[in-house]
């Protein structure tokens, strides 16, 4: 093996200069803002929240929107900073739209279950806000684990649901090339939920760092070519932050979320329960609209189009989005393409 002792030295060079340079512009950066499209708290259920976003200009679309992201995340990635937030383009295109904050459970939650977040929490608010509109039906929105519990939702209430469109969300969860799906049917969940209540936040993250480890590396070799432009790593350090603010879950609804779901596969196989009621997803009869990414290394497109068979929609459109799961939600063609798509195809079922 040849070493080249001046290349090498050259490259130590630049590295040490970028490092400086990093270090001038952190030094200019005084706090690092999410989720700064302005909102309003309205209704609250122990730690879960509801809030409002302000809009200057009537709706379009009179009939609000709810939208529900992840438990397993945060919902400010929604609205990571005015020119990457799908909420405020939402907005922008005329939607009125209303946004769950699921909050941070504590180990005096460990028990709440899947029933308490969908029959409680979810109908809770959509109740909320079919009252303050004085309407019979909302459009409901629901993003990854948000959109699976969406679409439960809609099953089991449909006399409540004008439309519902999904994004990037698991439905059949058989496919065992996916590492995801294939390492939590053998984990111990019973164990870990009976030993540790409520499951922390950065465990989770940690499993789906799994999934491409190479990424948490390689992000912090590309972000030193940014370092001497603010906005540039700005735009990484919101990222960060969302990807670091990390609520812990429930256990009781996790045992379920894993076994029923992951695990053995009820819902998409119509043999699901919540509360004694079978959830048959033929009761989904509002228009459904399904978005998925067509490069998603975390929810396969199979997992996702599975469930365009097993409603009762006849008005139902599948939307493929050319990106990653996460581009869904603060890439460039999220804001130039997507949002207006979903917010014309909402406004259209008004």
């Amino acid at each position: 093996m040849n070493l080249n002792p001046t290349g090498m030295a050259e490259e130590f060079i630049s590295t040490m200069q970028k490092l400086t340079k990093g270090y001038e512009t952190l030094q200019n950066i005084d706090n690092v803002e999410v989720a700064t499209t302005p909102k309003e708290l309205v209704w609250q259920m122990d730690y879960v929240k509801l809030y409002h976003y302000k809009r200057e200009t009537p709706a379009k679309c009179a009939t609000p929107v709810l939208v529900s992201f992840a438990m397993l995340n945060r919902h400010d990635v929604l609205d990571l900073q005015p020119d990457r937030s799908l909420m405020k383009k939402l907005l922008d295109e005329g939607l009125d739209i209303y946004i769950m904050d699921w909050g941070y459970p504590t180990q005096a939650d460990r028990y709440n279950t899947m029933e308490d977040y969908i029959d409680g929490f979810m109908n809770g608010a959509v109740d909320f806000i079919r009252k303050t509109h004085k309407v019979n039906k909302i459009h409901k929105m629901g993003i990854c684990q948000g959109g699976t519990y969406s679409m439960i939702y809609a099953a089991l209430y449909p006399e409540k649901i004008k439309t519902l469109t999904t994004y990037v969300a698991p439905y059949d969860f058989e496919d065992t090339k996916c590492m995801l799906y294939k390492w939590t049917k053998y984990i111990d969940v019973d164990t870990m939920v009976d030993s540790i209540g409520t499951i922390p936040g950065d465990m989770v993250d940690s499993a789906f760092g799994m999934l491409k480890p190479s990424m948490n590396i390689s992000k912090y070799f590309g972000v030193m070519d940014s370092f001497e432009d603010k906005d540039k790593l700005l735009n990484f350090l919101r990222m960060e932050k969302w990807k670091s603010d990390l609520p812990s879950i429930p256990g009781e609804m996790y045992r379920k979320y894993i076994k029923d779901l992951f695990r053995d596969n009820k819902l998409i196989k119509g043999e699901m329960e919540l509360g004694g009621r079978k959830i048959d997803l033929k009761n989904m009869t509002a228009p459904f609209l399904n978005v998925y990414a067509t490069e998603d290394n975390i929810i396969p497109n199979i997992s996702t189009l599975a469930v365009m068979d097993k409603i009762g929609s006849k008005d139902k459109k599948e939307y493929a989005f050319p990106g990653g799961h996460i581009g869904v939600f603060v890439g460039g063609k999220s804001q130039k393409e997507l949002a207006p798509a979903v917010a014309k195809w909402v406004v259209e079922r008004c």
